[in-house]
């Protein structure tokens, strides 16, 4: 997870190491802390594997330490890509996982971003089963269940069903995004208007 977040940062611009720290931390949430006793061997590794290499080595504006400045190699952008990719590697932590993805889709073509959508679309419609499913059956067939405290029933209920709303919640934003990503595929947004209007004007009179 931390090597996704760091790389793709680096897939964007060269980073001194205090600010890959700041930006993956409001990344990651309040709770969640990538500390430098954590983030410099990582570094470290990742520069050793030849994933990212030193850009620059300047002295801080306060003096004393050097600020070391990373920028993500040929091999780097290769090992992003595969990390985006993958849709196999930590399954009970995808959500999560999912959503540090999101914003890195520029780094992928059309199909690939269409691939990871269309995967975690999937994920989620797994999840919204399992959770029916699930409701069904405890009401359905299990006696041992109504024979248990009504209190018991009744929190076990009700977090099988916030659960499954948390899903139906991701699905629908999932299908979105989908839907976002295609029709910037068919208008891109930075697309001269020029020659937008002269694409409309020859459809125009093609059909005509």
């Amino acid at each position: 997870m931390y090597e996704l977040i760091i790389l793709a940062l680096l897939a964007r611009w060269p980073l001194h190491g205090y600010l890959i720290a700041k930006i993956t931390n409001d990344i990651l949430g309040p709770y969640a802390h990538l500390s430098n006793g954590r983030l410099y061997p990582l570094l470290s590794k990742l520069e050793v594997a030849g994933l990212i290499a030193l850009a620059d080595d300047t002295p801080s504006t306060s003096g004393g330490r050097r600020l070391r400045r990373y920028a993500i190699t040929d091999a780097g952008r290769r090992r992003v890509h595969h990390l985006l990719m993958d849709t196999t590697s930590n399954q009970g932590d995808y959500q999560r996982i999912f959503w540090y993805k999101l914003p890195c889709l520029d780094l992928l073509t059309l199909d690939e971003r269409l691939y990871l959508l269309d995967h975690y679309i999937t994920y989620c419609q797994s999840h919204i089963f399992h959770y029916t499913a699930e409701i069904t059956d405890l009401t359905a067939h299990h006696e041992h269940f109504e024979q248990s405290p009504a209190a018991y029933r009744e929190a076990v209920m009700e977090t099988l069903e916030h659960t499954l709303r948390r899903w139906r919640l991701e699905l629908e934003a999932a299908l979105q995004w989908r839907t976002r990503v295609v029709a910037q595929a068919e208008h891109p947004p930075d697309a001269p208007e020029t020659e937008t209007r002269a694409v409309a004007g020859g459809a125009l009179t093609e059909n005509s």
